[in-house]
């Protein structure tokens, strides 16, 4: 993005980072909720034939927390990237980053050939 106006870049990171954040939140009250509720719950999940277990359903909502949490850091990332002058510049080969490819994917850091 070198010498162009960031303005839409840094608006639509923000948006994006902020509903990542929202995202983020969210789900870390719904794992409460799951630790809650089987801190409360003495039934034998592991043997029940009718559906998950607790189990199942903390692993899987810590996978999509972790996820979202890597995210929200990687589009913290591209707005430090974007104030620093870098963002939309190939980590790897220096060259710009398409559009496209930022369109796609906002916290890109390499170009199509370099990832």
């Amino acid at each position: 993005m070198a010498g162009g106006d960031v303005a839409p870049a840094r608006a639509e990171l923000r948006r994006l980072r902020e509903r990542a954040g929202d995202e983020v939140r969210a789900l870390e009250e719904d794992l409460r909720g799951v630790f809650e509720a089987s801190r409360e719950s003495n039934a034998d999940d592991e043997h029940d034939p009718e559906g998950s277990t607790i189990a199942y359903e903390r692993a899987q909502l810590t996978a999509v927390l972790d996820a979202a949490r890597r995210r929200a850091a990687d589009l913290d990332d591209a707005l430090a990237r974007l104030e620093a002058g870098s963002y939309g510049v190939c980590e790897r080969c220096g060259r710009p980053i398409p559009a496209e490819r930022l369109a796609a994917r906002p916290s890109a850091r390499t170009c199509v050939t370099c990832a």
